[in-house]
C-alpha cells in the first residue's frame, strides 16, 4: 500500500487546482484519475459542445487563455488540451487509469482502493465534480418499447437519430442547444420546459458572463445567499457558445421550428402529459432576466461608466402560443427519440462513509464534509462562489479549501 498525506480523485480543472493549491503549501499528494486528464471533457459529451464562458474566462490560477480569439467559446475537446497544459504547467502528480473503487476510513485516515493498488492517507479530495453521471428521472421507465431514449451523455450528433420526431425534456443550456441542432438537422423538435434561467448572451455591447463577472455576481459567497439550498438547484443559463455569439432562447428556438411544450409531469399509455404551468414559467424566466439587467444598468451608473457602452435596452418578452398541447400522443407525433436534457448529477458512490443525506447528496459546508474530518468536495454548484462549478471559480474555492486542510494537518501535528 503507498502512503501520502492527500488523495485528490478526480483530475479536472477542479482536482488539478487543487494539487496546484497543496504543491503550493508542501502538502504531499496524488491526483487519480479513472481515465487520462480531463477524462469526462475529451469522452462524455456531444460533439458540438463548447463553453457557456468566453475564452479569456478560462483561467486557473497563473494559467488561461492565450489564444487569438478570447472572445470565442472553446470546444470540449480544447478544454481538455487546456487542462493538459495546466497540469504540466502546475507539476501536477497525476496517476492516470487509477479508477477509484472505495473509499473507507481506517485508523488514523483513509484506505482508498483503486485498480492500479492502494492508498493510505491522512485527507481526502473528492473532485470529481457534478457532471459525473446524467440525471435521467424514472420517467424513462414508461416510455412506449418503441421509442428510443437518450441522455445527454448518450447523445453524441444529430446524425445517430432515427428518422422522426424528437422530443427534448429540458430546456435549460443543454436542451436549448441540443434543439437547436437537431431541429436544424432536419428532425421536428418538441422541447419540454419548466423553470429556466433566460440570459441574453450580448448585452450593452459585452459577453453577459463580463457582466455577471465585473458586476461581483459571479463572487458572491455561500454564507451571504438567503436560499442557499434553491440558489444550488438554480438550472444552467439558456447560453450557447457560437461564432456569432447568438441568443438561444425559446423564442429563436420556436422561430426556427421547435415546438415548446410545459414541463413533462407524466407519461400514461404512450401520451405524454405536460404542466400548464409553461406561461408562468416563461413570465418568471423575464422577470429575472429584466431584474439581472437592471442590476447592470444600476452598476454602469453608479461607476459612472455609461460612456463606455451602449445603451440599455431589452429584449421581447417569450412568446406563447395559446394552442400549447398539454398532453402529446408519442407515436401520432411520430416521436420516435426522447433525449433528456435533465442535467448531471455527482456520482460519489465510492465513498464508503457515513457523509450522505437521505436523498443521496454529500452533506457538506461550503466544500467540508460535515460529518467526516479530512474530507473535501470540489466542483458542485454554488459550493462557496456561484462560480463554483465554472473553470474559473475552481481555483479561489481550491485555496480556501487547502487552506482549511492545512491548518487541520498542523493541528493534528502539534
Amino acid at each position: 500500500m503507498k502512503t501520502t498525506t492527500t488523495v485528490i480523485i478526480g483530475a479536472g480543472q477542479s482536482g488539478l487546482a487543487f494539487s496546484k493549491q497543496l504543491s503550493a503549501r508542501s502538502v504531499d499528494h496524488v491526483v487519480l484519475e479513472r481515465g487520462d486528464i480531463a477524462q469526462a471533457w475529451r469522452t462524455e459529451r456531444w460533439d458540438s459542445l463548447r463553453l457557456l464562458t468566453p475564452n479569456w474566462q478560462t483561467r486557473l490560477d497563473g494559467y488561461r487563455y492565450r489564444g487569438p480569439n478570447p472572445d470565442g467559446y472553446m470546444a470540449a475537446a480544447d478544454v481538455a488540451t487546456f487542462l493538459d497544459g495546466y497540469a504540466a504547467y502546475a507539476g501536477a502528480p497525476v496517476e492516470t487509469h487509477a479508477h477509484v473503487l472505495a473509499v473507507t476510513a481506517t485508523e488514523g485516515g483513509y484506505h482508498v482502493e483503486t485498480t492500479k493498488g492502494d492508498w493510505f492517507c491522512s485527507t481526502v479530495v473528492a473532485a470529481t465534480g457534478a457532471c459525473s453521471v446524467a440525471n435521467v428521472p424514472a420517467l424513462d421507465k414508461e416510455l412506449p418499447a418503441s421509442v428510443t431514449s437518450l441522455s445527454l451523455m448518450d447523445y453524441k450528433r444529430p446524425s445517430q437519430l432515427e428518422q422522426g420526431g424528437v422530443l427534448i425534456i429540458g430546456a435549460s443550456a443543454s436542451g436549448a442547444q441540443l434543439a437547436k441542432e437537431i431541429q436544424a438537422a432536419g428532425h421536428h423538435v418538441t422541447l419540454s420546459t419548466g423553470e429556466h434561467v433566460r440570459l441574453p448572451r450580448l448585452y450593452r455591447g459585452r459577453d453577459i458572463c463580463w457582466w455577471m463577472n465585473e458586476t461581483g455576481l459571479m463572487d458572491t459567497h455561500y454564507l451571504d445567499v438567503e436560499d442557499l439550498k434553491r440558489a444550488r438547484k438554480v438550472a444552467s443559463l439558456q447560453l450557447m457558445g457560437s461564432d456569432d455569439r447568438c441568443n438561444i432562447d425559446l423564442n429563436t428556438l420556436q422561430e426556427a421550428g421547435v415546438r415548446v411544450v410545459g414541463r413533462l409531469q407524466g407519461l400514461r399509455e404512450g401520451a405524454a402529459l405536460f404542466s400548464g404551468a409553461l406561461r408562468n414559467h416563461c413570465m418568471l424566466a423575464d422577470l429575472k432576466m429584466n431584474r439581472l439587467l437592471e442590476t447592470i444598468d444600476e452598476w454602469v451608473s453608479a461607476t459612472g461608466r455609461s460612456g463606455e457602452f451602449e445603451p440599455a435596452h431589452r429584449f421581447k418578452e417569450t412568446r406563447i402560443d395559446d394552442g400549447s398541447p398539454l398532453s402529446l400522443n408519442l407515436t401520432d407525433a411520430n416521436i420516435n427519440t426522447v433525449i433528456w436534457a435533465t442535467g448531471y448529477k455527482p456520482d460519489h458512490s465510492w465513498l464508503h462513509l457515513p457523509v450522505f443525506d437521505r436523498k443521496g447528496a454529500l452533506r457538506h459546508d461550503g466544500g467540508i464534509a460535515t460529518d467526516v474530518p479530512g474530507l473535501y468536495v470540489m466542483g458542485l454548484p454554488f459550493m462557496r462562489r456561484r462560480k463554483s462549478s465554472y473553470i474559473d471559480g475552481v481555483a479561489d474555492d481550491a485555496a480556501d479549501l487547502a487552506d482549511h486542510l492545512t491548518a487541520q494537518l498542523n493541528r493534528r501535528a502539534a
